[in-house]
């Protein structure tokens, strides 16, 4: 943790993190208005009333955009997590005990990474709906690949170690060596690429909402950018301010996750 805390690019990515944070919990005495409050003043540009201006339907941007937050940052971390759970769980599996079970799950893998991410995504929320559960599930069911392949790689190298040879001489239970031994040792990149998981996850929630394919019940950055589109040349301020929220929550995971990646991996 200290090396952590003097690493710069941890120590900024997280203050921008917990910045966002706060504005989420704290989203109803943040904002002036609620997101689903209609004005008279249709597309009135930002003002000491409106700070980011309203849209088309005198709705207060600004207000729209601190909610928009906790939308992003629920897709992001659940199906970050749960991603990075059934990651780690397969590719430990697998790697561990190999043989024909971990060929199948190979092969799996190596399907699922031949079909692009966001083209399945787009197939599965076409197909099953567009809820908000329904979309974390979805990322979540397509974005394991990479954490399973990591890990596995990770377990293969482990399990050949001396002190994982000498616990099964002990009589460890195989459960017992890998929660004991195997992710202990080999989880340090998993974190690194389970906080990368969280930025891809807000941005392909962005990226449905954008093509119409979010939740239309419940406000996100996204969203924003796809009513404000129409509205580019007269009304900037619709897309411009929940993209660059969205620019700064990426950017935040991001540095954490190389922050992660220099100290943990790296060792730097």
């Amino acid at each position: 943790m200290k090396k952590l805390l003097k690493n710069p690019e941890f120590l900024v990515g997280s203050i921008m993190i917990i910045i966002t944070i706060l504005i989420a919990i704290f989203a109803p005495y943040i904002a002036n208005y609620s997101y689903d409050t209609l004005t008279e003043d249709l597309l009135h540009a930002p003002s000491s009333e409106h700070y980011f201006g309203t849209d088309n339907l005198g709705r207060d941007i600004f207000s729209m955009t601190i909610y928009g937050t906790r939308a992003s940052l629920y897709v992001g971390i659940t199906a970050a997590i749960i991603s990075s759970i059934l990651g780690v769980a397969i590719g430990a599996l697998s790697g561990y005990y190999g043989g024909l079970f971990d060929k199948i799950v190979t092969e799996i893998i190596n399907i699922f990474l031949m079909v692009p991410t966001f083209f399945l995504i787009i197939l599965c929320v076409s197909f099953y709906g567009s809820s908000m559960r329904n979309v974390v599930i979805v990322i979540a069911l397509t974005s394991w690949m990479g954490t399973a392949r990591m890990m596995r790689a990770q377990t293969l190298s482990l399990k050949e170690r001396d002190f994982v040879l000498s616990s099964k001489c002990m009589g460890e239970s195989d459960m017992s060596i890998i929660f004991k031994h195997i992710l202990p040792h080999g989880i340090y990149p998993i974190v690194v690429n389970a906080t990368l998981s969280v930025s891809s996850a807000i941005l392909y929630e962005a990226s449905l909402s954008f093509l119409g394919l979010g939740d239309r019940n419940i406000v996100s950055w996204g969203q924003l950018i796809y009513n404000g589109r129409s509205y580019l040349t007269n009304a900037w301020w619709i897309t411009t301010f929940a993209g660059l929220f969205l620019v700064f929550v990426v950017l935040g995971f991001s540095m954490i996750a190389n922050g992660f990646n220099k100290v943990l991996v790296d060792g730097d």
